[in-house]
Formats: C-alpha cells, structure tokens, sequence
C-alpha cells in the first residue's frame, strides 16, 4: 500500500514540469530543498534520529543524493521534452539487467518477460528512432533518468535500509539540492509567487511524501518488483494530465500504458500469491 500510495504520487509529479515556469534543473533544486527542511521538521518534532551510524553511510548517502538529483534533473527534461502522456519509465526493465551485478543471481523468468512487455510498450509510445524528433529525445532522456533511479534503489536496498524512508530522503533530498544548486538558472527571487506555491505543493506532498513512502517500501519489497509496480506511475500520470492539461493520446499510446499498466498488475499478482504461501 505504501509502494501504491508513491506511485500514484508520482504520477501526479510529471503534471510540474508543464505548470512550473522554470528549467528542469531548477525546479528539481527547490523541491530537493523544500522536502529536505519539511523532513528534517518532521524528524526532530517526533525526536527521530538525524545522524547516520558511521563515516560509510554518509558516504552512501552521497552517492544516493547524487544519483536522485541527476535522476530528478533528467525526469522532468524529459517530460518537458515528450510530454507526460510518454511512457519514459523503462525502470524495470533496467532494474532486472542491474540487479545480478549486485546480488550474484539470476534475474527471474517472470521478471525477464515483464520487463520485455515494458520496452515493448516504449517502443510503441516512440514515434521514430530519431534524435531530431522531440519526443523520442524525450524517451531518450528519459531512459537514462531510469537508469539512475535504478541504480539509486539497488543500491538504497543493499546497503541503506536501516534507515527510515524519512530520514533516508531527508539526506537525499539535502544532498540532491546542495550538489546542484551551483547550476540554477532563476534564483529564489526572480521565481513568482504562483511557481512558489507549485515548488512548496510538489516539495511536501510529491516529493517528500511520495519518496519516504517508496523507500519504506524498499525495505520489504525486491528492486525490482518495486521497479514494475511503479509501471503504474504512466497509467496515473496519463489521468492526471488528460484531467488537469487535457492531453490527449494516441490509441498506439494507449496500447502502449495497457501493456505497462499489465506489468505491473502481474507483479503485484506475484508478490501477494508468494506472501499467501508464505503465510
């Protein structure tokens, strides 16, 4: 329920990049910096821990907060560039190809297959293999944006989930923020009060929220049935944008999210028939 909660979050995030006046890099800097101050409040008002265990968790965290920061930068790029009716998160399929590397193991059969309907459905939402179309530059962007997210989540599972999902994007939020701020384009005061009041909503609610509850989720769930639920965020994305910007979408496009929507059905299939045995 709470990988569900963050996906249907997610999908409402996309709706940012087309309603916030500002570059991709900048509106990812001041939700980073948003969210961070609302976690670090929220962690002290309830006496949580704020420090990390030892000099190597740091250092993961780091790396973390950097991997999410060029993820979030590319994200939205690439929903300024295709629109956010384009299915661009090809996560999962990543997320089954690097998780081995990680763990020594196999990927699973299932996960194999549901990764397969996933880029077939991308390629059906790709109107032609050309770097001069700006849709498929989009997708382009938008698959090395899920490569980093499924670096971050491999990484966030083997080596960070001692933590809370809070404390976790209190640190990646920070760090995201800090390491990228040098770049902004608009500073704080040249942004208006109409593009504040979107940066403190997507802050709080769609990053903040949506990302503690997806890394709480990484601490029960494998990468990369995390990584093909979240699949749904395309279905959810394409409602909130038909319902707030009146996209609309092409039936490739709507065979394209059916077969994502699918994928992501199956796992969550999986995981609760393989919980019931286990019970």
């Amino acid at each position: 329920m709470q990988l569900h909660l963050a996906v249907l979050l997610f999908g409402g995030t996309a709706l940012f990049a087309k309603l916030i006046d500002l570059p991709a890099l900048d509106i990812m800097v001041y939700r980073s910096l948003v969210a961070a101050i609302v976690l670090c409040i929220l962690l002290i008002s309830r006496k949580k821990p704020l420090k990390l265990n030892s000099v190597k968790d740091y250092i993961i965290a780091l790396l973390l907060g950097g991997l999410m920061g060029w993820h979030w930068v590319t994200y939205f790029s690439g929903m300024q560039l295709a629109g956010i009716t384009i299915a661009l998160f090809s996560y999962p399929v990543i997320t089954v190809l690097l998780k081995p590397l990680f763990y020594k193991s196999q990927p699973q059969f299932k996960n194999v297959i549901s990764g397969l309907v996933v880029v077939f459905s991308i390629y059906l939402l790709i109107p032609e293999a050309s770097l001069g179309n700006q849709v498929t530059l989009g997708g382009v962007v938008g698959i090395i944006s899920a490569f980093l997210f499924s670096l971050r989540n491999i990484i966030h599972k083997k080596y960070f989930t001692q933590y809370s999902g809070r404390q976790t994007m209190m640190y990646q939020a920070l760090i995201a923020s800090v390491i990228l701020c040098v770049f902004v384009e608009v500073p704080p005061t040249q942004v208006n009060l109409n593009d504040w009041w979107l940066v403190l909503l997507v802050g709080v609610f769609f990053t903040a929220l949506s990302h503690s509850l997806f890394t709480a989720s990484l601490r029960n769930l494998l990468a990369t049935t995390v990584g093909l639920i979240s699949c749904l965020q395309v279905f959810y994305g394409s409602v909130f944008a038909f319902a707030v910007l009146a996209e609309q979408a092409a039936l490739t496009t709507i065979l394209g999210r059916a077969l994502v929507v699918s994928a992501s059905f199956f796992e969550t299939w999986s995981v609760r028939k393989k919980q019931s045995h286990n019970i």
